[in-house]
């Protein structure tokens, strides 16, 4: 009886989350500037529309009424000048978090966006409705600060640092005290990144084990 050849070990696949940029930058770019667009959009109709989206999207603490909010808050911004100003981390925090691949990053975004907007609705003040991208841009930021150490990977962790020198600053806005932001939304989008960082290292770890990181 012959015995069959057998076959070489197939290659471990690297660590997704070890990565720095993502694998199609230009794919990531332009999906983050449609991704803008439709903020850009949405505000263009709710200008026209005398606010309404505002007050139909926002999340409204603790009432049934305003769980929807969840969904919708993020897309809306209380003017021209807050969705100006949350752009250029909403495209640049946006970009680098591809670099998981597209799956994982609608994963992370889909986490910091209910996880975050669950936390403004259960802790958020009475009488108030909240909008931005504030939170997922919050927690989009946590998962690029967090997800290096929770990897082990020295790229990511550099990453990390420059990130911080740049836009360290915003997490102060986690904290309570500047009147008509909600720290909240900060605060519970912040953690929500965190744990995201968490599970996707995790699964990384599980998807291969033998891996090193980079």
């Amino acid at each position: 009886m012959v015995a069959p050849v057998p076959t070489p070990p197939v290659p471990t696949p690297r660590r997704s989350i070890a990565r720095v940029l993502p694998t199609a930058p230009l794919a990531a770019l332009v999906t983050m500037l449609v991704f803008t667009g439709v903020l850009y959009v949405t505000e263009l109709v709710d200008q026209v529309t005398n606010l309404q989206l505002d007050y139909a999207g926002g999340i409204v603490p603790r009432e049934l009424s305003g769980l929807d909010g969840v969904l919708w808050s993020p897309l809306l911004h209380g003017g021209w000048g807050h969705l100006t100003a949350n752009t250029l981390p909403f495209v640049v925090f946006g970009f680098l978090a591809m670099a998981g691949g597209i799956g994982q990053f609608f994963a992370v975004t889909a986490t910091i966006w209910l996880l975050g907007g669950l936390g403004v609705w259960l802790m958020g003040p009475s009488d108030s409705y909240t909008i931005g991208a504030s939170g997922v841009i919050f927690g989009w930021l946590a998962f690029l600060l967090a997800r290096g150490f929770f990897a082990r990977s020295a790229k990511q962790i550099l990453l990390a640092i420059v990130l911080f020198a740049f836009w360290g600053g915003m997490l102060f806005g986690v904290l309570p005290g500047q009147p008509g932001i909600s720290w909240q939304a900060h605060l519970f989008g912040a953690l929500a990144g965190v744990f995201a960082a968490w599970v996707v290292a995790r699964a990384d770890r599980r998807r291969a084990p033998g891996s090193g990181a980079a």
